[in-house]
């Protein structure tokens, strides 16, 4: 078996060790006689792997203990509908950046819910930049100011962290947890679905500061009460254990490779290769994202004819390279060079990038 190089955006790329560990637990999880998945999540292993997993992320984010640590179900784009269910009173302004596609899903989402301010936006620029904080027309009373900290299509992050007063911030940082440290106690809500840098689909993980589950919210049913998710540690309902418990490995394999100050340095080679070679190429390839909001996850970029999309698409495929295509929103390549993807991956990518260049240029 060869494991290609997978640069998807999500599901993305999981550490082969935790893969292969995964494998060899998965008929018997250390001798409880069945797979951690076929055995109770309010039993003592469930409730083992699950308290190491909460530990595990606190280590690597230095998360205050004034903040809870959930483990929810679905994604990214449910706890964007139970953000203003839980945190807004019914009717009052909830202000959004816009800076992508991923930014208007969440407008979309809270619309039902808040009155959306749309305190700045990049769209009429095609999303390539961060609209400077000191143009944000933020409102006197909202609920909340949302963010999202990277874009995982339009490859736009934010590289500083907004003041907005004593207004909670609240940030979606799907593309982007555990990629730098992080000061947590400048949110009020940190939210990320799993499948780009946390673990498998199909889990997600909100970190609220624990005074804003005291807000009473807006009329909902129970499941959807984060105040309730954290006063039964994330078992209110069956949780899906095998995406919990997957992550779970790949936090302590976080944790041993350097935790995120040898991410961040990581992160920071892989994406200066990529975005050297796009602009040492003369115009071959292009990115179209302001230099100071790049994102260093998500590496979007274009050839300059379409024609040769289909090309580079099947030989870098064939160069054990694949999910390089753009998202369909915005066509053309991406990369997605989450904590997962060694350095070797992102050099074979550029060494492909390279030839292919010379040989089509």
């Amino acid at each position: 078996m060869t494991r290609a190089y997978n640069f998807s955006a999500g599901p993305a790329t999981l550490p082969e060790a935790v893969l292969r560990q995964a494998q060899a637990e998965m008929l018997e999880w250390h001798g409880a006689g069945a797979s951690i998945v076929e055995l109770s999540h309010r039993g003592p292993e469930f409730l083992q792997v699950a308290q190491e997993a909460e530990a595990d992320l606190r280590a690597l984010m230095s998360i205050p203990d004034d903040y809870a640590v959930l483990f929810l179900q679905g994604g990214a784009t449910s706890q964007q509908a139970l953000i203003p269910l839980n945190f807004a009173a019914p009717g009052q302004k909830a202000d959004y950046v816009l800076t992508g596609h991923w930014g208007k899903t969440a407008i979309k989402q809270a619309k039902p819910y808040v009155d959306v301010n749309v305190a700045a936006s990049s769209e009429a620029d095609g999303y390539r930049d961060v609209p400077e904080r000191g143009a944000w027309r933020l409102s006197d009373d909202a609920a909340y100011v949302h963010i999202t900290a990277n874009e995982t299509i339009h490859g736009v992050e934010f590289r500083d962290i907004p003041d907005v007063g004593d207004v909670p911030l609240v940030a979606d940082f799907s593309s982007s947890i555990v990629s730098e440290p992080l000061d947590v106690s400048k949110f009020g809500v940190i939210y990320a679905g799993a499948q780009k840098n946390l673990g498998p689909v199909g889990v997600s993980v909100a970190i609220i500061r624990r005074d804003l589950l005291e807000r009473a919210g807006q009329p909902r049913a129970d499941i959807f009460t984060y105040a309730s998710h954290a006063s039964k540690e994330s078992m209110l309902n069956t949780p899906p254990t095998w995406n919990w418990y997957l992550a779970g490995l790949v936090f302590k394999w976080m944790r041993a490779q350097g935790g995120v100050e040898a991410f961040a340095a990581s992160n920071q080679r892989k994406s200066a290769l990529l975005y050297d070679v796009i602009d040492g190429s003369g115009g071959f390839y292009r990115n179209e994202v302001a230099a100071g909001a790049r994102s260093r996850m998500n590496v979007p970029f274009f050839l300059k004819d379409e024609a040769l999309d289909k090309p580079f698409l099947a030989e870098a495929k064939a160069a054990g390279l694949i999910s390089l295509k753009g998202h369909r929103a915005l066509g053309g390549m991406r990369a997605s060079i989450y904590n997962a993807m060694p350095e070797a991956g992102v050099e074979a990518l550029a060494g492909f990038m390279r030839d292919f260049q010379q040989r089509n240029g």
